[in-house]
């Protein structure tokens, strides 16, 4: 079974070497979907019964191990030095330094490789991260998907 919870945030961002609009300094509304995979719990009292997990623990997880990081946050790459000095000057000025650069594509790589030991197995019920999918914009957004296994 697989099941999907939708969180919203708000975050900026640049693409410094891009040759349209994404060089400048900008922000997106993004939503991040996450996708999980697991047996039905079937467990009569438990909280969970009948359920792969808790889409309320699902957010609250993937709040506290990511979105409340990037939530209105501007996400800089380190490469990007000029504008992380900039931004590190500003006071109380919240900037997350990514190790790379944050395009759809990669935010949804470091969103699976952040989220993927928080969702594994919590119930015993063989769940894992299976998907995130980010939208950058209602038009555009990227997946990142676990790889198959033989």
């Amino acid at each position: 079974m697989q099941i999907t919870r939708r969180l919203e945030f708000d975050a900026g961002h640049r693409i410094p070497d891009h040759n349209s609009q994404c060089r400048h300094l900008h922000g997106h509304r993004y939503a991040m979907e996450i996708t999980l995979s697991g047996d039905i719990i079937k467990k009569a009292g438990d909280t969970a019964n009948g359920m792969v997990m808790d889409f309320s623990l699902i957010k609250s997880l993937a709040q506290t191990h990511l979105v409340n990081h990037w939530d209105h946050a501007f996400l800089a790459f380190e490469g990007d030095r000029q504008i992380v000095e900039f931004l590190q000057s500003l006071p109380d000025h919240k900037t997350v330094v990514l190790d790379r650069v944050p395009t759809a594509e990669n935010l949804s790589t470091l969103a699976f490789e952040t989220l993927d030991a928080v969702y594994r197995d919590t119930y015993g019920n063989h769940l894992q991260l299976m998907r995130i999918r980010l939208y950058e914009t209602p038009n555009c957004w990227a997946d990142a998907i676990r790889p198959e296994t033989a």
